[in-house]
């Protein structure tokens, strides 16, 4: 069991690029905090950051990634574009990367399928929706600022629009969507895969105050295993093949959540957890001009 790598494992995308299986997720992280977190995870061996422009903390990401001494090319960076930039995509990204303090990220995603008027966050533009922005994300890959595009928070519905557009030339390179074992999302899991894309679980361990941990199933395995229920909780999304973000910016937590190497859930345990009866959502979709949840992902 010594030799089960988990921390080193990565998933090679349709471009041929290995994305890690587990980063540091930055969402809800304070920003007199995040660059100590992104330093410390950094210090401790992850390779993997991910944050967005809607974070509000890109320039504390870039200030961490600096402080830590890790090479650039050694980390993966992952940011999103805001609802408010769809119309200004080649902007977005160099506000992106000015904000880190970099001349590249590894993975661009469409934060959500939701073209929002800049002037009015409750309204969605009426000439233009998310097939419009991936056609201009696609013009990324060319300029050397963008390694992969990808989406987020896209489920089937929204993905067959999208593969069956035309102007859809690529395909995206990673869907990142709440998963945790309350909401596993097995149809749009399926869905992906069988389309070539690649999932990043975000949610991962059902965020803060969850219904999770008062789940006797996961209690019970946790228990068993020696270990934290935030740890099984990655293994399960990584055991399930996908990569997984949990945040946090405590330093005993950051390291104990990548402290999953020399074991893994059996067959038995990932059955468990993948059966739970409960559901919940973290994030819904009634903050947005649109609906973009239908319920499909089931």
């Amino acid at each position: 069991m010594a030799d089960l790598k988990h921390t080193t494992k990565t998933y090679t995308l349709a471009s041929g690029d290995k994305i890690p299986a587990i980063g540091l997720g930055t969402w809800q992280s304070p920003k007199n905090e995040t660059a100590k977190a992104v330093k410390h995870a950094l210090s401790v061996g992850y390779r993997y950051i991910d944050t967005a422009y809607a974070y509000g903390n890109e320039s504390e990401v870039g200030e961490g990634i600096r402080a830590s001494g890790v090479p650039r090319e050694q980390i993966w960076v992952t940011t999103k574009l805001d609802n408010p930039w769809h119309k200004r995509v080649a902007e977005g990204i160099d506000a992106s990367l000015k904000n880190l303090g970099l001349d590249y990220v590894d993975l661009y995603l469409m934060h959500w399928p939701s073209s929002t008027r800049p002037d009015d966050l409750k309204k969605h533009y009426d000439d233009w929706n998310f097939i419009d922005t991936w056609r201009e994300m696609q013009k990324l890959l060319g300029t050397g600022k963008v390694r992969n595009i990808g989406v987020s928070n896209f489920g089937i519905t929204n993905l067959e629009k999208l593969l069956n557009d035309p102007s859809c030339k690529v395909k995206p390179a990673v869907n990142q969507i709440e998963l945790h074992p309350n909401n596993p999302s097995p149809k749009l899991v399926a869905y992906c895969k069988e389309k070539g894309i690649h999932v990043t679980g975000y949610s991962c361990l059902g965020s803060t105050n969850s219904p999770l941990y008062k789940d006797q199933t996961l209690l019970s395995i946790a228990q068993n295993k020696g270990k934290t229920p935030q740890q099984v909780l990655l293994l399960w999304g990584i055991q399930n093949g996908w990569d997984v973000i949990p945040k946090s910016v405590t330093p005993e937590r950051i390291e104990s959540n990548f402290a999953l190497d020399g074991w893994e859930l059996t067959e038995e345990e990932m059955n468990k957890l993948n059966n739970l009866p409960d559901r919940f959502k973290v994030c819904g979709d009634d903050w947005l001009p649109v609906k973009v949840f239908f319920g499909d992902d089931e």
